[in-house]
Protein backbone atom coordinates (compact mmCIF):
# COMPACT_ATOMS: atom_id res chain seq x y z
CA UNK A 1 0.00 0.00 0.00
CA UNK A 2 1.45 3.48 -1.02
CA UNK A 3 2.43 6.10 1.70
CA UNK A 4 -0.80 8.34 -0.38
CA UNK A 5 -2.91 5.51 0.83
CA UNK A 6 -1.93 5.23 3.82
CA UNK A 7 -2.38 8.88 4.77
CA UNK A 8 -5.99 8.59 3.11
CA UNK A 9 -6.94 5.99 4.94
CA UNK A 10 -5.46 7.75 8.39
CA UNK A 11 -6.96 10.77 8.36
CA UNK A 12 -10.55 9.21 7.02
CA UNK A 13 -10.30 6.63 9.82
CA UNK A 14 -9.61 9.64 12.70
CA UNK A 15 -12.42 11.50 11.39
CA UNK A 16 -14.36 8.45 11.68
CA UNK A 17 -13.79 7.97 15.13
CA UNK A 18 -14.47 11.90 15.53
CA UNK A 19 -17.23 12.19 13.66
CA UNK A 20 -18.91 8.84 15.78
CA UNK A 21 -17.90 10.63 19.28
CA UNK A 22 -19.64 13.57 18.02
CA UNK A 23 -22.71 11.88 17.02
CA UNK A 24 -23.19 10.01 19.99
CA UNK A 25 -22.45 13.14 21.91
CA UNK A 26 -25.04 14.87 20.00
CA UNK A 27 -27.65 11.84 20.31
CA UNK A 28 -27.01 11.69 24.32
CA UNK A 29 -27.19 15.50 24.32
CA UNK A 30 -30.19 15.46 22.24
CA UNK A 31 -31.92 12.33 24.34
CA UNK A 32 -31.30 14.12 27.76
CA UNK A 33 -32.96 17.44 26.47
CA UNK A 34 -35.64 16.06 25.35
CA UNK A 35 -35.94 13.84 29.07
CA UNK A 36 -35.24 17.07 30.59
CA UNK A 37 -37.95 18.84 28.58
CA UNK A 38 -40.70 15.79 28.83
CA UNK A 39 -39.96 15.53 32.60
CA UNK A 40 -40.47 19.23 33.56
CA UNK A 41 -44.09 18.65 31.09
CA UNK A 42 -44.87 16.02 33.71
CA UNK A 43 -44.17 18.25 36.53
CA UNK A 44 -46.63 20.66 35.33
CA UNK A 45 -48.70 18.04 34.98
CA UNK A 46 -48.36 17.15 38.45
CA UNK A 47 -49.26 20.19 39.81
CA UNK A 48 -51.77 21.31 37.27
CA UNK A 49 -53.85 17.92 38.27
CA UNK A 50 -53.40 18.60 42.17
CA UNK A 51 -54.71 22.03 41.76
CA UNK A 52 -57.94 20.58 39.15
CA UNK A 53 -58.50 17.31 41.92
CA UNK A 54 -59.17 19.32 44.69
CA UNK A 55 -61.67 21.73 42.99
CA UNK A 56 -63.98 18.86 41.63
CA UNK A 57 -66.44 16.38 43.54
CA UNK A 58 -64.73 12.77 42.83
CA UNK A 59 -66.55 11.05 45.59
CA UNK A 60 -65.12 7.97 47.06
CA UNK A 61 -64.71 4.09 45.21
CA UNK A 62 -67.77 2.16 46.35
CA UNK A 63 -70.13 4.93 46.63
CA UNK A 64 -72.02 5.84 44.26
CA UNK A 65 -75.17 3.93 41.91
CA UNK A 66 -71.67 2.15 40.02
CA UNK A 67 -68.76 1.34 41.51
CA UNK A 68 -66.96 1.58 37.85
CA UNK A 69 -68.04 5.36 37.71
CA UNK A 70 -67.98 6.69 41.20
CA UNK A 71 -64.43 8.26 42.34
CA UNK A 72 -63.28 8.08 38.42
CA UNK A 73 -60.73 10.12 37.14
CA UNK A 74 -62.71 10.33 33.90
CA UNK A 75 -64.11 14.09 34.50
CA UNK A 76 -59.99 15.20 34.33
CA UNK A 77 -59.45 13.81 30.87
CA UNK A 78 -60.70 17.29 29.55
CA UNK A 79 -58.40 18.78 31.25
CA UNK A 80 -55.40 15.76 30.47
CA UNK A 81 -56.16 14.60 26.68
CA UNK A 82 -52.39 13.57 26.42
CA UNK A 83 -51.43 11.93 29.57
CA UNK A 84 -51.86 8.93 31.93
CA UNK A 85 -53.06 9.60 35.38
CA UNK A 86 -53.34 7.25 38.40
CA UNK A 87 -54.02 7.83 41.44
CA UNK A 88 -53.61 5.58 44.76
CA UNK A 89 -54.47 6.41 48.14
CA UNK A 90 -52.80 5.68 51.26
CA UNK A 91 -54.97 5.64 54.35
CA UNK A 92 -53.92 5.61 57.35
CA UNK A 93 -50.57 6.66 56.79
CA UNK A 94 -48.14 9.90 55.98
CA UNK A 95 -45.05 10.22 54.29
CA UNK A 96 -42.80 10.57 57.11
CA UNK A 97 -44.74 7.25 59.32
CA UNK A 98 -44.77 5.47 56.16
CA UNK A 99 -40.59 5.94 56.00
CA UNK A 100 -40.26 5.04 59.38
CA UNK A 101 -42.48 1.95 59.36
CA UNK A 102 -39.77 1.01 56.26
CA UNK A 103 -36.72 2.27 58.31
CA UNK A 104 -37.87 0.04 61.35
CA UNK A 105 -38.34 -2.97 58.85
CA UNK A 106 -34.82 -4.41 59.53
CA UNK A 107 -35.11 -8.11 57.87
CA UNK A 108 -35.94 -8.31 54.38
CA UNK A 109 -39.12 -10.62 55.62
CA UNK A 110 -40.49 -7.49 57.50
CA UNK A 111 -39.74 -5.41 54.42
CA UNK A 112 -41.59 -7.31 52.19
CA UNK A 113 -44.52 -7.61 54.59
CA UNK A 114 -44.73 -3.61 54.60
CA UNK A 115 -44.50 -3.60 51.03
CA UNK A 116 -47.05 -6.63 50.44
CA UNK A 117 -49.39 -4.50 53.06
CA UNK A 118 -48.90 -1.32 51.51
CA UNK A 119 -49.54 -2.52 47.85
CA UNK A 120 -53.05 -3.78 48.83
CA UNK A 121 -53.96 -0.87 50.27
CA UNK A 122 -53.03 1.05 47.05
CA UNK A 123 -54.69 -1.57 44.88
CA UNK A 124 -57.83 -1.30 47.14
CA UNK A 125 -58.13 2.54 46.77
CA UNK A 126 -57.04 2.47 43.15
CA UNK A 127 -59.20 5.14 41.16
CA UNK A 128 -60.13 4.36 37.71
CA UNK A 129 -57.34 6.00 35.52
CA UNK A 130 -57.33 8.01 32.49
CA UNK A 131 -55.59 6.97 29.62
CA UNK A 132 -54.46 3.41 30.83
CA UNK A 133 -56.62 0.31 30.57
CA UNK A 134 -58.56 -0.23 33.66
CA UNK A 135 -57.09 -3.69 33.02
CA UNK A 136 -53.53 -3.29 33.03
CA UNK A 137 -52.94 -0.35 35.75
CA UNK A 138 -49.21 0.56 36.38
CA UNK A 139 -48.05 -1.10 39.45
CA UNK A 140 -44.37 -0.50 41.09
CA UNK A 141 -42.20 -3.54 41.71
CA UNK A 142 -40.51 -3.55 45.46
CA UNK A 143 -37.40 -1.67 44.59
CA UNK A 144 -39.53 1.10 42.86
CA UNK A 145 -41.85 1.07 45.68
CA UNK A 146 -39.02 1.12 48.50
CA UNK A 147 -37.40 3.99 46.28
CA UNK A 148 -40.38 6.17 46.18
CA UNK A 149 -40.22 6.30 49.80
CA UNK A 150 -37.05 6.79 50.37
CA UNK A 151 -36.96 9.07 48.14
CA UNK A 152 -35.79 12.63 49.85
CA UNK A 153 -38.56 14.53 47.28
CA UNK A 154 -40.88 11.56 47.47
CA UNK A 155 -40.34 11.79 43.74
CA UNK A 156 -39.02 8.74 41.00
CA UNK A 157 -39.07 8.80 37.43
CA UNK A 158 -39.83 5.02 35.99
CA UNK A 159 -40.00 4.40 32.25
CA UNK A 160 -42.80 1.24 31.21
CA UNK A 161 -44.66 0.00 28.48
CA UNK A 162 -48.71 0.24 29.24
CA UNK A 163 -51.67 -0.37 27.41
CA UNK A 164 -53.44 2.36 26.13
CA UNK A 165 -57.11 2.69 27.60
CA UNK A 166 -59.04 2.71 23.91
CA UNK A 167 -56.44 2.32 21.28
CA UNK A 168 -55.49 -1.32 23.23
CA UNK A 169 -51.46 -0.48 21.72
CA UNK A 170 -48.36 -1.16 24.08
CA UNK A 171 -46.75 2.30 24.21
CA UNK A 172 -43.38 3.10 26.02
CA UNK A 173 -44.37 5.46 28.85
CA UNK A 174 -41.95 8.14 30.76
CA UNK A 175 -44.04 8.37 34.12
CA UNK A 176 -43.24 10.62 37.03
CA UNK A 177 -44.46 8.94 40.63
CA UNK A 178 -45.12 11.08 43.55
CA UNK A 179 -45.68 9.84 47.13
CA UNK A 180 -47.35 13.02 48.32
CA UNK A 181 -50.79 14.40 49.97
CA UNK A 182 -53.90 14.98 47.51
CA UNK A 183 -57.24 16.30 48.88
CA UNK A 184 -59.66 13.93 47.40
CA UNK A 185 -62.42 14.60 49.01
CA UNK A 186 -64.79 17.84 49.96
CA UNK A 187 -63.75 19.77 52.72
CA UNK A 188 -65.48 18.60 55.74
CA UNK A 189 -66.10 21.32 58.81
CA UNK A 190 -62.26 20.85 59.67
CA UNK A 191 -61.56 22.08 55.81
CA UNK A 192 -59.98 20.49 53.31
CA UNK A 193 -59.17 16.81 54.22
CA UNK A 194 -55.83 15.64 52.28
CA UNK A 195 -54.85 11.77 51.71
CA UNK A 196 -51.17 10.58 51.35
CA UNK A 197 -51.73 9.25 47.60
CA UNK A 198 -49.58 7.31 45.17
CA UNK A 199 -49.96 9.95 41.89
CA UNK A 200 -48.58 8.45 38.62
CA UNK A 201 -48.42 11.29 35.67
CA UNK A 202 -47.56 9.74 32.49
CA UNK A 203 -46.79 10.89 29.01
CA UNK A 204 -45.86 8.30 26.03
CA UNK A 205 -42.13 8.40 24.66
CA UNK A 206 -43.48 7.75 20.96
CA UNK A 207 -42.43 11.62 20.09
CA UNK A 208 -39.21 10.96 21.50
CA UNK A 209 -38.23 8.20 20.54
CA UNK A 210 -39.39 8.85 16.75
CA UNK A 211 -37.15 12.16 16.91
CA UNK A 212 -33.98 10.46 17.93
CA UNK A 213 -34.51 8.26 15.24
CA UNK A 214 -34.79 11.10 12.74
CA UNK A 215 -31.93 12.61 14.32
CA UNK A 216 -30.12 9.37 13.96
CA UNK A 217 -30.79 8.93 10.73
CA UNK A 218 -29.44 12.75 10.16
CA UNK A 219 -26.15 11.62 12.06
CA UNK A 220 -25.98 8.07 9.92
CA UNK A 221 -26.12 10.31 6.23
CA UNK A 222 -23.84 12.91 7.93
CA UNK A 223 -21.58 9.96 8.54
CA UNK A 224 -21.45 8.71 5.24
CA UNK A 225 -21.02 11.80 3.44
CA UNK A 226 -18.67 13.38 5.82
CA UNK A 227 -16.45 10.02 5.45
CA UNK A 228 -16.80 9.71 1.57
CA UNK A 229 -15.67 13.69 1.74
CA UNK A 230 -13.22 13.47 4.14
CA UNK A 231 -11.84 10.32 2.05
CA UNK A 232 -11.56 12.10 -0.96
CA UNK A 233 -10.20 15.21 0.10
CA UNK A 234 -7.48 13.57 2.34
CA UNK A 235 -6.80 11.61 -0.74
CA UNK A 236 -6.13 14.65 -2.77
CA UNK A 237 -4.66 16.75 0.36
CA UNK A 238 -2.42 13.90 0.55
CA UNK A 239 -1.45 13.88 -3.03
CA UNK A 240 -0.77 17.26 -3.01
CA UNK A 241 1.60 17.40 0.39
CA UNK A 242 3.39 14.03 -1.86
CA UNK A 243 3.90 15.47 -5.28
CA UNK A 244 7.06 17.41 -4.51
CA UNK A 245 8.09 13.75 -2.54
CA UNK A 246 7.12 12.16 -6.02
CA UNK A 247 9.29 14.81 -8.39
CA UNK A 248 12.51 14.05 -5.62
CA UNK A 249 12.02 10.24 -6.25
CA UNK A 250 11.28 10.24 -10.27
CA UNK A 251 14.74 12.36 -10.23
CA UNK A 252 16.40 10.40 -8.29
CA UNK A 253 15.49 7.29 -10.25
CA UNK A 254 16.89 8.73 -13.22
CA UNK A 255 20.24 9.44 -11.75
CA UNK A 256 22.53 7.01 -12.18
CA UNK A 257 26.62 6.24 -12.62
CA UNK A 258 26.39 7.93 -15.81
CA UNK A 259 24.83 11.13 -15.26
CA UNK A 260 25.90 11.78 -11.62
CA UNK A 261 25.69 15.11 -12.03
CA UNK A 262 22.17 15.87 -12.38
CA UNK A 263 20.33 16.64 -8.92
CA UNK A 264 16.98 16.23 -7.60
CA UNK A 265 14.53 19.73 -7.52
CA UNK A 266 14.32 20.93 -4.05
CA UNK A 267 11.09 22.61 -3.51
CA UNK A 268 10.69 25.38 -1.66
CA UNK A 269 8.15 24.07 0.76
CA UNK A 270 10.43 24.70 3.89
CA UNK A 271 9.41 21.36 4.84
CA UNK A 272 11.55 17.97 5.48
CA UNK A 273 10.71 17.07 1.92
CA UNK A 274 12.94 20.06 1.05
CA UNK A 275 15.40 19.15 3.95
CA UNK A 276 15.23 15.52 2.01
CA UNK A 277 16.07 17.13 -1.36
CA UNK A 278 19.35 19.37 -0.25
CA UNK A 279 20.75 16.07 1.46
CA UNK A 280 20.08 14.05 -1.23
CA UNK A 281 21.71 16.95 -3.74
CA UNK A 282 24.55 16.92 -1.08
CA UNK A 283 25.26 13.04 -1.36
CA UNK A 284 25.15 13.00 -5.16
CA UNK A 285 27.83 15.73 -4.80
CA UNK A 286 30.33 13.55 -2.98
CA UNK A 287 29.12 10.75 -4.93
CA UNK A 288 29.88 11.95 -7.98
CA UNK A 289 33.16 13.54 -6.69
CA UNK A 290 34.26 10.25 -5.39
CA UNK A 291 32.91 8.48 -8.82
CA UNK A 292 35.16 11.22 -10.74
CA UNK A 293 38.37 10.50 -8.75
CA UNK A 294 37.91 6.55 -9.04
CA UNK A 295 37.24 6.89 -13.39
CA UNK A 296 39.99 9.63 -13.42
CA UNK A 297 42.64 7.22 -11.55
CA UNK A 298 41.43 4.48 -14.15
CA UNK A 299 41.38 6.25 -17.11
CA UNK A 300 45.33 8.12 -15.58
CA UNK A 301 46.63 4.92 -14.62
CA UNK A 302 45.70 3.09 -17.73
CA UNK A 303 47.55 5.18 -19.79
CA UNK A 304 50.39 5.48 -18.11
CA UNK A 305 50.63 1.74 -17.79
CA UNK A 306 49.81 1.21 -21.49
CA UNK A 307 53.35 2.77 -22.62
CA UNK A 308 55.33 0.52 -20.17
CA UNK A 309 53.35 -2.59 -21.07
CA UNK A 310 54.07 -2.22 -24.79
CA UNK A 311 57.71 -1.56 -24.76
CA UNK A 312 57.95 -5.21 -22.01
CA UNK A 313 56.11 -6.74 -24.86
CA UNK A 314 58.36 -5.12 -27.44
CA UNK A 315 61.77 -6.06 -25.88
CA UNK A 316 60.24 -9.59 -25.16
CA UNK A 317 59.06 -9.86 -29.35
CA UNK A 318 62.61 -8.63 -29.94
CA UNK A 319 64.27 -11.02 -28.12
CA UNK A 320 62.72 -13.42 -29.56
CA UNK A 321 63.15 -12.67 -33.11
CA UNK A 322 66.65 -10.75 -32.99
CA UNK A 323 68.47 -13.38 -30.32
CA UNK A 324 69.07 -16.97 -29.80
CA UNK A 325 68.05 -17.68 -26.37
CA UNK A 326 68.11 -21.03 -24.33
CA UNK A 327 64.94 -23.12 -24.31
CA UNK A 328 64.29 -21.47 -20.54
CA UNK A 329 65.12 -18.48 -22.03
CA UNK A 330 62.42 -18.46 -24.66
CA UNK A 331 60.27 -20.07 -22.12
CA UNK A 332 60.31 -17.05 -19.91
CA UNK A 333 60.38 -14.44 -22.93
CA UNK A 334 57.19 -15.99 -24.20
CA UNK A 335 55.17 -15.52 -20.76
CA UNK A 336 56.56 -12.10 -20.58
CA UNK A 337 55.40 -11.92 -23.84
CA UNK A 338 51.62 -13.58 -23.57
CA UNK A 339 51.73 -12.04 -19.77
CA UNK A 340 51.83 -8.18 -21.16
CA UNK A 341 49.13 -8.90 -24.37
CA UNK A 342 46.76 -10.38 -21.49
CA UNK A 343 47.58 -7.18 -19.66
CA UNK A 344 47.71 -4.66 -22.54
CA UNK A 345 44.09 -6.35 -23.27
CA UNK A 346 43.24 -5.69 -19.90
CA UNK A 347 44.18 -2.13 -19.94
CA UNK A 348 42.13 -1.36 -22.94
CA UNK A 349 38.98 -3.18 -20.94
CA UNK A 350 39.36 -0.68 -18.13
CA UNK A 351 40.02 2.97 -20.61
CA UNK A 352 36.81 1.49 -21.84
CA UNK A 353 34.97 1.12 -18.96
CA UNK A 354 36.56 4.60 -17.53
CA UNK A 355 34.71 5.99 -20.60
CA UNK A 356 31.49 4.05 -20.02
CA UNK A 357 31.58 5.40 -16.49
CA UNK A 358 31.86 9.02 -17.65
CA UNK A 359 29.19 8.96 -20.27
CA UNK A 360 31.92 9.55 -23.27
CA UNK A 361 30.84 6.12 -24.77
CA UNK A 362 30.25 7.17 -28.66
CA UNK A 363 27.46 5.17 -30.28
CA UNK A 364 27.18 5.35 -33.57
CA UNK A 365 23.77 4.67 -34.64
CA UNK A 366 22.32 3.37 -37.45
CA UNK A 367 19.56 0.71 -38.77
CA UNK A 368 20.15 -2.36 -38.21
CA UNK A 369 18.69 -6.07 -39.54
CA UNK A 370 19.02 -8.67 -37.28
CA UNK A 371 19.37 -11.33 -39.34
CA UNK A 372 22.24 -10.55 -40.82
CA UNK A 373 23.63 -8.66 -38.08
CA UNK A 374 23.25 -12.06 -36.36
CA UNK A 375 25.05 -14.42 -39.71
CA UNK A 376 28.20 -11.96 -39.68
CA UNK A 377 28.73 -12.51 -36.25
CA UNK A 378 28.25 -16.29 -36.70
CA UNK A 379 30.77 -16.18 -39.61
CA UNK A 380 33.51 -14.26 -37.80
CA UNK A 381 33.71 -16.64 -34.44
CA UNK A 382 32.91 -19.75 -37.17
CA UNK A 383 36.94 -20.66 -36.76
CA UNK A 384 37.19 -20.22 -32.99
CA UNK A 385 33.77 -22.36 -32.86
CA UNK A 386 35.07 -25.20 -35.27
CA UNK A 387 38.72 -25.39 -33.46
CA UNK A 388 37.02 -26.19 -30.03
CA UNK A 389 33.97 -28.16 -31.95
CA UNK A 390 31.52 -26.17 -31.39
CA UNK A 391 28.26 -26.04 -33.59
CA UNK A 392 27.66 -22.23 -33.96
CA UNK A 393 24.05 -21.24 -35.50
CA UNK A 394 21.71 -18.34 -35.84
CA UNK A 395 18.48 -17.39 -36.79
CA UNK A 396 15.01 -16.28 -35.41
CA UNK A 397 13.14 -13.36 -36.40
CA UNK A 398 14.23 -10.55 -39.16
CA UNK A 399 13.56 -7.69 -36.83
CA UNK A 400 15.08 -3.98 -38.10
CA UNK A 401 16.66 -1.68 -35.09
CA UNK A 402 18.34 1.43 -34.48
CA UNK A 403 21.69 0.89 -32.24
CA UNK A 404 25.62 0.97 -32.84
CA UNK A 405 26.63 -2.83 -34.91
CA UNK A 406 30.26 -2.58 -33.91
CA UNK A 407 29.24 -1.86 -30.36
CA UNK A 408 26.59 -4.98 -29.89
CA UNK A 409 29.03 -6.96 -31.92
CA UNK A 410 31.17 -6.59 -29.65
CA UNK A 411 28.64 -7.35 -26.99
CA UNK A 412 27.64 -10.68 -28.53
CA UNK A 413 31.25 -11.81 -29.07
CA UNK A 414 31.92 -11.21 -25.47
CA UNK A 415 28.74 -13.68 -24.91
CA UNK A 416 29.62 -16.08 -27.33
CA UNK A 417 33.21 -16.34 -25.86
CA UNK A 418 31.98 -16.86 -22.24
CA UNK A 419 29.89 -19.68 -23.62
CA UNK A 420 33.01 -21.53 -25.41
CA UNK A 421 34.91 -21.03 -22.83
CA UNK A 422 32.70 -22.93 -20.37
CA UNK A 423 33.03 -25.88 -22.78
CA UNK A 424 29.36 -25.70 -24.89
CA UNK A 425 28.84 -27.49 -27.45
CA UNK A 426 26.13 -26.23 -29.37
CA UNK A 427 25.89 -22.34 -29.46
CA UNK A 428 22.56 -20.35 -31.09
CA UNK A 429 22.17 -17.32 -31.60
CA UNK A 430 18.36 -15.72 -32.22
CA UNK A 431 16.50 -12.77 -32.57
CA UNK A 432 12.41 -11.69 -31.60
CA UNK A 433 10.41 -9.02 -31.19
CA UNK A 434 9.10 -8.39 -27.73
CA UNK A 435 6.57 -5.62 -25.83
CA UNK A 436 4.54 -5.71 -28.99
CA UNK A 437 6.96 -4.50 -31.35
CA UNK A 438 8.56 -2.09 -29.46
CA UNK A 439 11.97 -4.08 -28.63
CA UNK A 440 14.21 -6.57 -29.76
CA UNK A 441 15.78 -9.05 -28.21
CA UNK A 442 19.09 -10.84 -29.03
CA UNK A 443 19.49 -13.63 -27.47
CA UNK A 444 23.18 -16.39 -27.24
CA UNK A 445 22.44 -19.58 -25.88
CA UNK A 446 24.17 -23.10 -25.18
CA UNK A 447 24.26 -26.08 -23.94
CA UNK A 448 26.99 -25.63 -21.51
CA UNK A 449 27.29 -26.52 -17.44
CA UNK A 450 25.47 -23.75 -16.69
CA UNK A 451 25.76 -21.12 -13.71
CA UNK A 452 24.88 -21.85 -9.57
CA UNK A 453 22.13 -19.98 -8.72
CA UNK A 454 24.32 -18.01 -6.33
CA UNK A 455 26.41 -16.67 -8.68
CA UNK A 456 24.10 -15.44 -11.47
CA UNK A 457 23.54 -12.12 -9.48
CA UNK A 458 27.53 -11.41 -9.63
CA UNK A 459 28.20 -11.96 -12.68
CA UNK A 460 28.13 -8.31 -14.04
CA UNK A 461 30.78 -7.12 -10.97
CA UNK A 462 33.75 -6.24 -12.07
CA UNK A 463 36.48 -8.47 -11.95
CA UNK A 464 34.24 -11.36 -11.04
CA UNK A 465 34.82 -14.99 -12.38
CA UNK A 466 32.47 -18.18 -11.44
CA UNK A 467 35.89 -20.29 -11.68
CA UNK A 468 38.49 -17.89 -10.73
CA UNK A 469 41.26 -20.34 -11.99
CA UNK A 470 40.38 -21.47 -15.10
CA UNK A 471 39.10 -18.10 -16.40
CA UNK A 472 42.64 -16.80 -15.63
CA UNK A 473 44.27 -19.49 -17.56
CA UNK A 474 42.12 -18.65 -20.22
CA UNK A 475 42.70 -14.80 -19.99
CA UNK A 476 39.83 -13.53 -18.84
CA UNK A 477 39.79 -10.89 -16.19
CA UNK A 478 36.51 -10.84 -15.33
CA UNK A 479 35.37 -7.29 -17.10
CA UNK A 480 33.85 -8.74 -20.41
CA UNK A 481 30.26 -8.86 -19.16
CA UNK A 482 30.84 -5.39 -17.22
CA UNK A 483 31.76 -3.88 -20.58
CA UNK A 484 28.92 -5.69 -22.31
CA UNK A 485 26.43 -3.93 -19.72
CA UNK A 486 27.83 -1.07 -19.89
CA UNK A 487 27.22 -0.55 -23.98
CA UNK A 488 23.81 -1.85 -23.35
CA UNK A 489 22.88 0.70 -20.98
CA UNK A 490 23.90 3.17 -23.31
CA UNK A 491 21.28 1.61 -26.18
CA UNK A 492 18.71 2.34 -23.58
CA UNK A 493 18.83 -1.40 -23.16
CA UNK A 494 19.06 -4.30 -20.55
CA UNK A 495 20.90 -7.44 -20.42
CA UNK A 496 21.01 -10.83 -17.92
CA UNK A 497 21.42 -14.18 -17.68
CA UNK A 498 19.05 -17.11 -17.45
CA UNK A 499 20.85 -20.67 -16.62
CA UNK A 500 20.32 -23.79 -14.91
CA UNK A 501 23.14 -26.44 -13.96
CA UNK A 502 23.41 -29.07 -16.17
CA UNK A 503 21.33 -27.62 -18.90
CA UNK A 504 23.11 -24.41 -20.40
CA UNK A 505 23.04 -20.48 -20.43
CA UNK A 506 20.97 -18.26 -21.89
CA UNK A 507 21.87 -14.56 -22.24
CA UNK A 508 19.63 -11.87 -23.28
CA UNK A 509 20.08 -8.73 -24.65
CA UNK A 510 16.80 -6.71 -24.62
CA UNK A 511 16.71 -3.14 -26.57
CA UNK A 512 14.54 -0.26 -27.94
CA UNK A 513 13.81 -0.82 -31.98
CA UNK A 514 14.33 2.98 -31.72
CA UNK A 515 12.47 5.73 -34.18
CA UNK A 516 12.94 3.90 -37.66
CA UNK A 517 10.90 4.37 -40.66
CA UNK A 518 8.91 1.46 -41.69
CA UNK A 519 9.92 -0.56 -44.88
CA UNK A 520 8.13 -1.51 -48.09
CA UNK A 521 7.59 -5.49 -47.49
CA UNK A 522 9.57 -5.80 -51.19
CA UNK A 523 12.86 -4.47 -49.87
CA UNK A 524 15.59 -7.18 -49.34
Amino acid sequence: MTLRWRLTLFYTALLAVLLTVVGFAALFLMRTSLVGNLDRELQRTYRSFTDTVSQLQLGVPGEGPEQDVAGSLSPLRYFFPNDAIQIEELAFYDAQSLRSALNQARSPGARRQLLDYVRRLAEATRRPPIGLDRTAPLELRDAELTRLIESPDAQIVVERDIKEAYSGRVTPYRFLITLAPVQLKPSGLGGPQETLAITYVGRPLTALHDTLAQLRRVILLLFVVGLITAGAGAYLLAGRALHPLRQVQRAAERIGGQNLGERVPEPGTGDEVEALAGALNAMLGRLEASFEAQRRFTSDASHELRTPVTAISGHASYLLRRTEPTPQQRESLGIIRSESERLTNLIASLLQLARSDSGALTLTRQPILSGPFLAEVTRELAPLAQAQGTALTAGGQDVVFEGDPDRLKQVLINLVGNALKAGARHIALTSSLQEDGREVRLSVGDDGPGIAPEHLARLFDRFYRVEDSRSRDQGGAGLGLSIARGIVDAHGGRIWLESEVGKGTTAHVQLPVGNLPELDDDVP
